[in-house]
């Protein structure tokens, strides 16, 4: 299977595991994927995630969370904002605050992959990738 958009693939299978309430869901490894992987798991959104295979067959385990008897999903929206058609870029002053700070925005930066809050602490700007909520 070839993605031209890994991290739109990899946001909808975990939106589709989640409503299916699968415990996990598997999307292709990258360094993007990976680094989105993790900005996720520090915000507390996924519980862990690994990668498993070799070579061309890498891919990256995700273990999803819910809560309570009825496993409600933890995330309940994943939004991607830029696409490979229309990037969508913010500099540092106009960063996205996601349902006015409830959620977070995923910005890939030249300092790396983080949330809103961490791109406005370090003052830096970048391509705004996805809402989480």
């Amino acid at each position: 299977m070839a993605a031209n958009d890994t991290i739109g693939d990899m946001l909808t299978r975990i939106r589709n595991a989640n409503l299916a309430r699968h415990q996990a869901t598997e999307v292709m490894s990258t360094k993007m994927t990976r680094n989105i992987a993790a900005v996720l798991k520090e915000e507390g959104f996924i519980s862990a995630f690994e990668d498993s295979g070799e070579g061309v067959e890498q891919r990256l385990v995700i273990q999803l969370k819910y809560k309570g008897k009825q496993r409600q999903p933890i995330i309940n929206t994943l939004q991607r904002i830029s696409k490979p058609g229309l990037r969508v870029y913010s500099n540092r002053r106009e960063l996205p605050r996601v349902l006015g700070g409830i959620g977070i925005a995923i910005i890939s930066t030249s300092s790396g992959i983080m949330t809103d809050r961490d791109a406005r602490r370090q003052g830096v700007g970048g391509e705004v990738l996805c809402y989480v909520w």
